[in-house]
């Protein structure tokens, strides 16, 4: 018989909404608690899952009914509830990023690894089916060997000003799915990174020391080159493109759409836009970013993302954020052995 996994969902935002929903639908998943500081908000969330409200987080690392954390509370308790997690032998399945600070996410890698803990990484667009394909064609040889690798990722606004002041900035916020997607579909890891950025769309985010509008270029030890644009204001909804080139052909994934009827007249084509946001676009995802992370529960298996992963990401947001700083291309490659 299938076990049921009991979990705890640390947070009862938008994202952790997202989760509840999808580990209620999965036939091995029982939310049996909700946590967050605002315990109304907990309420709300534990009414729609018929789970408890726990009050003390304190409590939950040593109830040996709990097999599973989620961790999709605010990104500056990620660090610290990863990990007490690890330490109390909870599986755990953690919103990105582990921390906005390089060396706190090294000391949580460090205790992952000391306790043999089970840690995934919610990079969710890797089970995007879309991009799912899109990686194994590559695999398979389908157009050769990478040469170059273009990934387009645009919000349809920005977020508030609330949210971008704790938000660690665009490229550790936004970007690193891409970062981490770039290292995904790579075939080896990049050894230099090139930022360059502005602010355009508010002046406020330029107030608080952030950017909206970025360019970066990734470049790995064999010369294949990577790039990455983003931009927080695409009037026309939630752009996510991936394009590559190789020696053979090429492989590309455009925008999915909420419908797929187009209008061919003699006045022109039309077509619908793009879905207006991540949580249409990445719905599927979300859901198959779930079903994995239950599999490798099942089997045992070791889950990833994995922290290291993580890790990789914020090395490469951080080294960004230093060529924006300083003008020039910055190495990677001994941060990133160095995992």
């Amino acid at each position: 018989m299938n076990k049921i996994w009991n979990i705890v969902v640390l947070g009862a935002g938008r994202i952790a909404a997202v989760h509840t929903a999808n580990m209620q639908r999965h036939p091995q998943m029982r939310v049996c608690g909700i946590y967050d500081v605002n315990h109304e908000r907990a309420r709300n969330l534990a009414k729609v899952c018929s789970a408890i409200v726990i009050e003390d987080v304190e409590k939950i690392w040593n109830d040996p009914s709990i097999d599973a954390i989620c961790i999709a509370s605010s990104t500056d308790t990620h660090a610290e509830f990863l990990c007490k997690a690890a330490e109390s032998g909870k599986a755990i399945f953690c919103e990105k990023p582990v921390s906005l600070d390089l060396a706190e996410c090294d000391r949580c890698a460090a205790i992952v690894e000391q306790n043999a803990a089970f840690c995934f990484i919610g990079f969710n667009r890797r089970f995007d089916p879309h991009f799912a394909s899109l990686k194994t064609r590559l695999m398979n040889g389908e157009v050769g060997n990478i040469e170059l690798l273009q990934i387009c990722s645009r919000d349809p606004g920005a977020p508030p000003a609330e949210y971008i002041r704790s938000s660690g900035g665009l490229f550790k916020d936004m970007m690193i799915h891409d970062l981490d997607m770039a290292r995904h579909l790579l075939p080896e890891e990049p050894i230099s990174i090139y930022a360059s950025a502005s602010c355009l769309t508010d002046p406020a985010i330029k107030e608080l020391g952030d950017v909206d509008t970025a360019v970066v270029t990734l470049r790995t030890a064999s010369g294949i080159q990577c790039q990455i644009s983003n931009s927080r204001r695409a009037v026309y909804g939630y752009d996510q493109r991936i394009e590559v080139l190789g020696s053979t052909g090429m492989l590309r994934v455009e925008n999915p759409r909420p419908l797929t009827v187009e209008s061919w007249t003699e006045q022109g084509v039309s077509t619908e836009k793009p879905h207006w946001f991540f949580l249409e676009r990445y719905e599927e995802a979300y859901r198959h970013e779930l079903a994995f992370f239950v599999d490798c529960l099942n089997n045992g298996t070791v889950p990833y993302p994995s922290i290291q992963d993580g890790r990789q990401a914020l090395v490469l947001a951080e080294a960004a954020a230093e060529s924006l700083a300083s003008g020039r291309e910055v190495s990677v490659c001994r941060s990133l052995v160095e995992a």
